[in-house]
């Protein structure tokens, strides 16, 4: 059964490992997709059955730290769409390695560019369409270290902590306007990347990105419609 027939569902970061599986899902379940990413190429090559649909919007070379450059892309969705009924913003940044008291200041201001600044920009362009029509569903991606600082992880964990609190902050102006502001916490994510970084970890216990698009696509259903502002651990094994 396709459960998301008719719907417009948005995704940033969609190339990326768990861009891709989210992507993935919600086309199998047979929505609308606005693919969205910042470099010129990576989505067709990603998604190539896609690139000629007339069913879905390949967006690149969209700065979602840019907020005229998402405003326009969401503007030309409503104009071939008429509608977005979900967003999952999937972009992000993580580093680590300094500690706070030797952190470059840039360090920081990457992190919060990357998680806190993309997704602010994003949810402000799509929520007063949502706003219009009275329902939507915002998914924001944030972090287990967001609950707590670790040591050498300042940077990336304050990034996080600030998208949670934006997405509790919205939930908490929106959710009597029909929309549905929620996060989830991923643990260690099963990605090559990853595998590189941590060759001798137990990759069995990592989260696999499959295994996170069910959580959110069950975040941006109808089941989901009395949830508001939780953040969703997902951490594995």
């Amino acid at each position: 059964m396709k459960t998301y027939d008719g719907q417009v569902v948005m995704v940033t970061g969609a190339p990326g490992n768990l861009g891709s599986a989210v992507s993935k899902a919600y086309l199998k379940a047979g929505a609308n997709l606005v693919l969205v990413d910042y470099k010129e190429d990576r989505l067709k090559e990603r998604f190539p059955e896609l690139a000629s649909s007339e069913d879905h919007y390949l967006a690149a070379s969209v700065d979602l730290t840019r907020p005229e450059a998402v405003e326009n892309m969401v503007h030309e969705t409503l104009d071939r769409f008429g509608r977005i009924d979900a967003v999952v913003n999937t972009v992000g940044g993580f580093t680590m390695g300094e500690k706070v008291h030797e952190m470059d200041l840039e360090t920081l201001e990457k992190m919060m560019g990357l998680n806190a600044r993309t997704f602010l920009i994003t949810s402000k362009a799509v929520a007063p369409h949502m706003i219009k029509v009275g329902k939507g569903k915002i998914v924001s991606i944030g972090a287990r270290p967001s609950l707590e600082g670790k040591a050498k992880m300042g940077a990336y964990s304050v990034a996080k902590s600030a998208v949670l609190r934006l997405t509790e902050a919205m939930s908490s102006e929106l959710k009597g306007q029909g929309i549905n502001v929620n996060c989830v916490l991923p643990g260690t994510i099963d990605t090559p990347p990853n595998r590189e970084a941590m060759p001798d970890a137990d990759h069995s216990k990592w989260v696999q990105p499959a295994s996170l698009a069910d959580v959110i696509l069950f975040l941006t259903s109808d089941a989901a419609r009395d949830i508001h502002g939780a953040a969703i651990p997902v951490y594995g094994s």
